[in-house]
């Protein structure tokens, strides 16, 4: 007997932050849409086991330190009680399980038919599916978004469940006594900043010669500031030679500048990257190429080398982003509509959501040091904010590049509270191609941190009311 055959317009592989939106947007301009996705959930990484969940367990974490600092401002609370397994409820019940529900209720909205299984590549246009539902799709257009996993170099892989990934330690198995956060990235921060906060002694290694190597280092330093007096010890320009499960612990051995040469840890955090979820899904069958990383080859349209099969998201390049996914669903499903577009954004944002937060966009000045491009650099500190003032948060940056001679906006950055949420002003600038004036001139409501950004860019048109008058020259 043949095997019957299921035909659909648009296959979406993924539905994370890449692929349910391209499955919507098809399926609003019509297409008939098969979203095809592994997890029992929609949502991807992001919102199960990612970015949702770390975010929510931040906010707890910030409400911890709120409490113990209030006492600064004549407000004096109890120790803060953990009840574990409703952190646990609240992080999965109420934020994710919710999140869950609406990304549902939108794709049923559009007569979007999901299938829970794995999709691999049979041809340029068929695929087999493996898991609660079998057999064979024949599709027209199909968009790859599967993501992709944190990395486990082998030195660290020694199956105990002590040594964890981001997703394991999101899990919160419990709160140990010591941590060890292995690599200073975004994610060891985030993480380790929550156990801190919920009374764990954090310590973390990172083999470059500071935290967060990609962001500049004058925005680095009052996060990392705060981070020491929270954190057990940061250890830099050091690395983990290894590891070994013994029954008390973790025995990690050290090697760096100031760093013991063998510490004991409760558990182990490594947090040093993520690899795109391109193997055992028959790319070589539908001829699609991946480079020498095994990210999907992709062109502006955000096609593969197989001109009907697209590919977004973190399996298609870096940078790892939701946000960065989901404005390539955009350009996918136009293409796929026929019309004229391209991946050409001239700034992706990032943000770090620790405490502080850290956000930039554009080009930082590391960058534009390196590739010796002329630019200004004007920075404003919180210290001179109202608003950061009255928060008792004066430890932030606001930092504004320009180019020298048009004043046109090449970069921002930002270091304090909220900076992620300041950081779109940025975006909106570099995008529309807005000089320093433009920002300058925009009045901004006072007292607010928004108003930093205003005066960095009266810095870089000569002076701003509220900092002594630069020196000429």
């Amino acid at each position: 007997m043949a095997e019957s055959i299921r035909e659909t317009e648009v296959l979406v592989i993924g539905a994370g932050p890449g692929g349910y939106p391209a499955a919507i947007m098809a399926a609003d301009h019509g297409k008939k849409v098969l979203l095809v996705d592994q997890d029992p959930k929609l949502g991807g990484v992001c919102l199960n086991r990612g970015c949702i969940p770390s975010k929510a367990l931040l906010h707890v974490a910030k409400l911890i330190r709120e409490t113990r600092e209030s006492a600064d401002h004549g407000l004096t609370f109890g120790e803060p009680q953990l009840d574990l397994d409703k952190l646990r409820g609240f992080v999965g019940n109420k934020v994710i399980s919710k999140m869950n529900s609406g990304i549902s209720s939108l794709v049923k909205g559009r007569q979007i038919d999901t299938i829970r299984a794995k999709a691999i590549f049979e041809s340029p246009n068929t695929v087999r599916l493996e898991g609660e539902t079998n057999g064979l799709i024949r599709f027209q257009y199909c968009v790859i978004a599967t993501g992709s996993v944190p990395a486990m170099p082998k030195a660290f892989a020694i199956g105990d469940p002590r040594v964890m990934d981001s997703t394991g330690a999101l899990l919160l198995p419990d709160v140990p006594k010591s941590l060890l956060v292995v690599g200073g990235g975004y994610i060891g921060l985030e993480i380790g900043s929550v156990y801190s906060a919920l009374g764990t002694n954090v310590t973390v290694v990172e083999f470059a010669d500071r935290l967060l190597p990609l962001a500049d280092s004058d925005l680095v330093k009052p996060l990392h500031d705060r981070l020491a007096k929270h954190f057990e010890a940061i250890y830099l320009k050091t690395s983990v030679e290894s590891i070994e499960a013994k029954p008390e612990g973790i025995l990690a051995k050290l090697k760096g500048d100031g760093a013991p040469a063998s510490v004991m840890f409760d558990r182990v955090l490594v947090s040093v990257g993520r690899r795109p979820n391109s193997v055992g899904i028959g790319l070589d069958k539908a001829g699609i190429s991946v480079d020498e990383r095994g990210f999907i080859v992709v062109d502006p349209q955000r096609r593969t080398t197989v001109p009907n099969i697209y590919a977004i998201g973190d399996v298609a390049g870096d940078p790892g982003l939701a946000h960065k996914a989901t404005a390539e669903a955009k350009v996918a499903v136009e293409s796929i509509l026929g019309e004229k577009t391209e991946w050409a954004p001239r700034t992706i944002p990032a943000v770090i959501y620790t405490d502080p937060e850290l956000a930039w966009c554009g080009s930082t000045e590391r960058e534009l040091k390196a590739a010796n491009i002329p630019h200004e650099v004007r920075k404003f500190p919180w210290q001179a904010s109202g608003r950061a003032t009255s928060l008792a948060r004066p430890e932030g940056l606001t930092k504004l590049i320009v180019d020298p001679e048009s004043q046109r906006i090449l970069g921002l950055g930002i270091v304090g509270v909220g900076a992620g949420d300041l950081i779109s002003e940025g975006v909106l600038a570099i995008e529309m191609g807005a000089v320093a004036r433009d920002l300058a001139d925009s009045i901004h409501p006072h007292p607010t941190l928004s108003e930093t950004i205003m005066e960095a860019a009266d810095l870089a048109l000569g002076a701003t009311v509220h900092l002594p008058r630069m020196k000429k020259g």
